[in-house]
């Protein structure tokens, strides 16, 4: 269908009529998939052929600089009746994208209740529970019946984001229970909703985390779940759809940091080539400065390498075994605290666990290269027994290192994905020439 609808919009004149018969027959995701990359004029175009019944939930999907586009294009009234149109949640996520003279020009044409949501949820601190909750959701009262329920659910249900879960709330908005769609088919049309509502609730603060309330979600299963502030009043929910678009942002993050970039929330061909050098650079400066401590190290056994220059020949590989050795360790130990199988309290079992680890990997690994250098150096055993026994200590090293960073920095409150592999390597690289050139000067006795 995208095809056809690229296709009529490139034909001159546009057939209207063909062009809202197929659109009426597609997902408000994939209209607004269609709108992306188009010119500024067949966009506005488009977007102007669109029912306005689904035109503000077209808009939700659509990408920031379509959105600012759209809204340079539009009238006052359209924009006020687009905004008006989308849920709380979606219309901050596009006033927070906006710059300053979209959001007043926004802001000021939407409804007074509207905008008074919309300025209540910018105030909470980004990335908490309160800048991505909704206020459209159902409320119930206990004494309630449940056709009573199913009358109000049916008048206001359509401007609700979810109608799968509803949340019964005392007169001053206290949260006193939570009621499925499921119970309330399966429950008699006079039973009260006080006595069939579940009131062993989960819900959030406003203030909470969004990463730690991603894992909530995961845990629980929950399709939505209620927000509430210090009094527990209930002052919205979060849906599942908020959370999925939340797990990506903050694995794309963990990947960016452990990868020695800073995050950016802008798509890669979206983002101008200055703003990708300046978002490498500091981690690249940073870790070609710490790299002259292996230099420094090399320099300080100068002796030892001039007396046997063939101890140069497996830095490279010590250093990259003992690199990728640490990197395993700490991807694992940093997706662990990710999804809460690791805490700070695992710190020793942790420890040990890998010191077996690498104490196995150091064995095998030290085995294969002893054959290896035996055979192919001469059989000089003194020289194999010297890279042997640097390969067992740097990968028992490595590992070490590798699970003990991302905790430690997870009890300083800070990200453990920045204790990735860039700083691992470093870290281990160092390690590793000290470990190999003490060896060296112990059995060659240089």
């Amino acid at each position: 269908m995208k095809e056809n609808v690229l296709s009529i919009i490139n034909e001159n004149p546009i057939d209207i009529a063909k062009l809202q018969a197929i659109i009426a027959e597609m997902n408000t995701v994939d209209i607004a998939d269609t709108l992306e990359n188009l010119s500024k004029e067949k966009l506005v175009q488009l977007f102007r052929c669109l029912p306005k019944s689904i035109g503000g939930e077209v808009f939700s999907h659509m990408e920031s600089d379509e959105q600012q586009v759209i809204v340079e294009a539009l009238t006052d009234n359209e924009i006020g009746e687009i905004i008006n149109k989308m849920f709380v949640d979606d219309a901050v996520d596009f006033i927070e994208e906006m710059p300053a003279n979209v959001v007043t020009q926004v802001l000021r044409n939407v409804d007074a209740e509207k905008r008074k949501l919309i300025n209540q949820m910018l105030q909470y601190p980004d990335d908490s529970a309160g800048s991505i909750m909704t206020t459209e959701y159902v409320d119930l009262r206990e004494d309630m019946t449940v056709n009573d329920a199913f009358n109000y659910i049916r008048e206001t249900g359509l401007n609700k984001e979810t109608i799968y879960t509803s949340y019964v709330i005392k007169r001053d908005r206290l949260l006193t229970g939570v009621i499925s769609a499921k119970t309330l088919m399966l429950a008699g049309p006079g039973d009260s909703i006080g006595t069939i509502m579940d009131t062993n609730i989960v819900y959030v603060n406003t203030t909470d985390d969004q990463e730690m309330i991603a894992g909530l979600f995961k845990k629980y299963g929950f399709l939505s779940m209620p927000v509430v502030d210090k009094e527990r009043r209930l002052v919205g929910i979060i849906t599942v759809d908020d959370i999925v678009e939340i797990i990506e942002e903050e694995a794309t993050e963990d990947f960016e940091k452990m990868a020695a970039l800073r995050p950016s929330d802008d798509p890669y061909l979206k983002t101008s080539i200055f703003k990708h050098a300046k978002n490498r650079i500091v981690w690249l400066l940073v870790l070609m400065l710490s790299a002259t401590i292996t230099g420094s190290i090399i320099a300080g056994f100068e002796d030892a390498l001039a007396a046997l220059p063939i101890l140069v020949v497996f830095i490279p590989m010590l250093m990259d075994t003992g690199g990728n050795a640490g990197a395993q360790s700490s991807t694992l130990i940093i997706r662990g605290i990710a999804l809460g199988e690791v805490d700070t309290g695992d710190i020793f079992r942790v420890f040990w666990k890998e010191i077996r680890i690498g104490l196995i990997c150091g064995l095998i690994l030290g085995v294969i290269n002893f054959a290896r250098i035996y055979f192919m150096q001469g059989k000089d055993l003194f020289l194999s027994v010297t890279v042997t026994l640097s390969v067992l200590a740097t990968i028992i090293t490595a590992k070490s290192v590798g699970c003990i960073l991302p905790i430690l920095a997870k009890k300083l409150r800070v990200d453990p994905a920045i204790m990735a592999a860039p700083i691992i390597t470093t870290l281990v690289d160092a390690a590793s020439l000290a470990i190999y050139f003490n060896i060296a000067r112990a059995i060659f006795k240089i």
